[in-house]
């Protein structure tokens, strides 16, 4: 763990490739050399050459840290610049639908921090830009890194959603880790809860149903009433109902315990039929399976994915002949790890979630193919379910930019 943990950050860097793309940066974020920095140093073709901030000190003082050759005044310069061929936005949430809106209107591609934007009302108008439809148009990419690492990629393909009954998800921060200060309890920027960790849990529940919820059923929340930070979620409880009648419960808070847990989800699947040749005649196997991924968010530092089968033998009248359990773990971090479908993958030990994601961004961009991809209508639907908890929790969706 050690060795892999330290080459995801100090990976190789190999020479740059003369038609990398150069990328420009929104915003002197923490999350961005998390998120970009360090993955595109093991990418030839990737630069980050410039970036801008609301104080041009501190973006000076960012680019010295990161090594970034160009500091703009303004957000706008970095856009209107023809050198610059993506934009990376890792501004506050309620920021990021104008930045999106206008670095695709100026021709470049993006990769958008998730959540991709405020509510569903702005994924509508964001996801179905014209200039998305152009041939050779811009690329644009929600950043849900997770859902590009192996880990998750084999926990997937190991459910079926036709046969899932009950999905759980949870993750959290610790109290430590945040305050009131942040922009996570800002309204105006479109913080909250479910917006900041609780979108993972939520598109977990998406995905492994394989389908949108029909309804929130409930959504408990925890939230100041200070008079400044209000309808900001610190901690919140959803359930989902889906069209196959299953449900789904996503939980997440800002003010976790003390010590940081990993982040998981948990599959229950329905009792199907299971063939047995040699049973008597007259008995059947019948089995449920649970499925949990230990470590949903950042697989690379830690996972595990459990594999619990419960298996039960009965007689045509529903007599139990025999009841047993079976339980195997599985871990990949590589594509080798992952197995099947996977193995032919592309990637290094050392690669975390973020350096898969910017491995399929490039690739997409570059016209090649990918093999993993937050679709738009994937993103729309993300932003709806987000909308329908908000709603039920009576705090309402986060606020419309006016930006048109």
């Amino acid at each position: 763990m050690i060795g892999r943990l330290w080459g995801c950050f100090n990976p190789p860097t190999p020479p740059k490739s003369s038609d990398a793309i150069k990328f420009g940066v929104l915003g002197a974020a923490g999350i961005a050399p998390l998120a970009l920095f360090t993955p595109a140093k093991s990418h030839p073709e990737v630069v980050i050459q410039a970036i801008s901030a609301r104080d041009r000190s501190k973006a000076e003082a960012y680019a010295k840290s990161y090594g970034i050759p160009e500091v703009r005044d303004t957000y706008q310069e970095i856009l209107d610049d023809p050198n610059i061929d993506a934009i990376f936005i890792p501004l506050p949430n309620g920021l990021h639908f104008e930045w999106a809106v206008r670095a695709i209107r100026a021709g470049k591609h993006v990769l958008l921090e998730k959540p991709s934007v405020s509510n569903s009302t702005e994924a509508e108008i964001l996801f179905n830009l014209p200039e998305l439809n152009q041939p050779n148009g811009p690329v644009l990419l929600e950043a849900f890194h997770s859902r590009f690492y192996p880990s998750w990629a084999l926990f997937n393909s190991l459910v079926d959603p036709a046969e899932v009954e009950h999905v759980e998800s949870r993750s959290m921060i610790p109290w430590w880790a945040s305050n009131k200060d942040q922009i996570h309890f800002n309204y105006n920027l479109s913080g909250g809860t479910i917006m900041a960790m609780g979108t993972y849990n939520f598109a977990a529940l998406r995905l492994l149903f394989g389908e949108s919820p029909e309804e929130c059923i409930s959504c408990d929340v925890k939230a100041y009433t200070d008079g400044i930070h209000d309808k900001c979620d610190y901690e919140f409880k959803a359930t989902f109902r889906f069209p196959n009648g299953g449900t789904g419960v996503a939980s997440s808070t800002l003010m976790g315990e003390t010590v940081m847990k990993p982040s998981w989800v948990t599959v229950k699947t329905r009792e199907t039929t299971i063939p047995n040749n040699n049973l008597p005649v007259g008995q059947q196997q019948y089995q449920k399976r649970e499925l949990t991924l230990q470590g949903l968010i950042h697989g690379v530092f830690w996972h595990r994915i459990d594999i619990k089968e419960i298996n039960e033998v009965r007689t045509k009248d529903g007599q139990v002949v025999r009841q047993w359990e079976e339980t195997t773990s599985r871990k990949a971090y590589t594509w080798k790890e992952a197995g099947g479908e996977f193995s032919h993958l592309p990637g290094e030990t050392h690669w975390m979630s973020y350096r898969h994601q910017l491995e399929q961004f490039v690739n997409k961009v570059k016209g090649r193919k990918t093999q993993f991809w937050v679709e738009r209508e994937d993103s729309i639907a993300q932003m709806k379910m987000v909308d329908m908890a908000y709603e039920r929790s009576g705090l309402g969706p986060r606020p419309t930019s006016s930006f048109k």
